[in-house]
């Protein structure tokens, strides 16, 4: 009779333990949330001017895109991409706007920090309108499978002029010399050394020159033609042949074209790089 008991407890005891596994193996499963909806302080214009460069511009706002699972909404917090990109590239412009934000729901730009974003990071010229759409995209835990993206906001800016991220020269002169050039490296002090390798001053900030370049060689841009005293080189001494960023009395040489060929450098002191195409 007790050897009877004891296999029926056992056995119960097994019937208990599997009921209780099964309910511990109950899947949560997302079901997915409703798109924010993306709104702004101002509509049609943003304005933008030198006298209240320091005055928020705009705050754009967006709903909580209340991310639901079988157990109920979510309580992990959500991160938001806003996006800011020129009407028609449709946000694929590598040198668009993107700012994270988590867990608010708003964002506030200052009037000098998005002029400065639009004409040094993406290049908008200043004084003409230009026309920009703004987004913004929500996410759990950076899981693309989560993603939802807001509607699309139109607006018109005028930029005003920002201070250049690098000074121009004072002479308005610029000259460029080193391996990649015909002539080599210039002699001190002797200006015909770097002869037919002026730049043009397309703008007060902007310097071209198209030439012939050796391969796998260096160079840099020197003010004055002979003059080693003061140069514009670059703080990453890997530079990108195609181009870079650049500073006054950097470190470092640039890195040119990787094959010999005709090609047009252009530097640029607003936003402080320069390519070589």
């Amino acid at each position: 009779m007790k050897t009877l008991l004891k296999k029926l407890f056992f056995i119960g005891m097994g019937v208990f333990f599997f009921a209780s596994c099964k309910k511990d193996q109950t899947i949560d499963y997302f079901n997915g949330g409703t798109a924010p909806v993306l709104s702004a302080s101002v509509s049609g214009t943003i304005p933008l001017s030198n006298a209240t460069q320091s005055n928020v511009a705009v705050t754009f706002s967006w709903t909580n895109p209340a991310y639901l699972f079988t157990t109920g909404v979510s309580s992990q917090n959500v991160s938001y991409l806003l996006e800011i990109d020129t009407l028609g590239a449709n946000f694929t412009n590598p040198q668009r706007i993107s700012t994270s934000v988590s867990p608010d729901v708003s964002l506030p730009y200052v009037d000098a920090t998005l002029n400065s974003a639009l004409s040094n990071q993406m290049g908008l010229l200043v004084g003409i309108s230009h026309t920009i759409q703004v987004r913004v995209t929500a996410t759990l835990n950076g899981s693309a499978a989560t993603s939802l993206v807001s509607n699309v906001l139109q607006f018109n800016v005028t930029l005003w002029a920002p201070p250049p991220v690098v000074a121009p020269p004072a002479s308005g002169t610029l000259f460029i010399t080193g391996s990649a050039t015909a002539k080599g490296w210039m002699v001190g002090g002797t200006p015909s050394s770097v002869a037919g390798q002026q730049l043009t001053q397309v703008t007060p900030l902007l310097y071209k020159i198209t030439l012939p370049l050796i391969g796998g060689q260096q160079f840099l841009i020197v003010p004055v033609a002979g003059d080693w005293s003061n140069k514009y080189a670059t703080s990453n001494a890997s530079s990108n042949p195609a181009g870079d960023s650049f500073s006054y009395n950097a470190a470092n040489n640039f890195n040119g074209p990787v094959t010999s060929g005709t090609y047009t450098v252009t530097f640029n002191f607003q936003t402080g790089k320069y390519t070589i195409q």
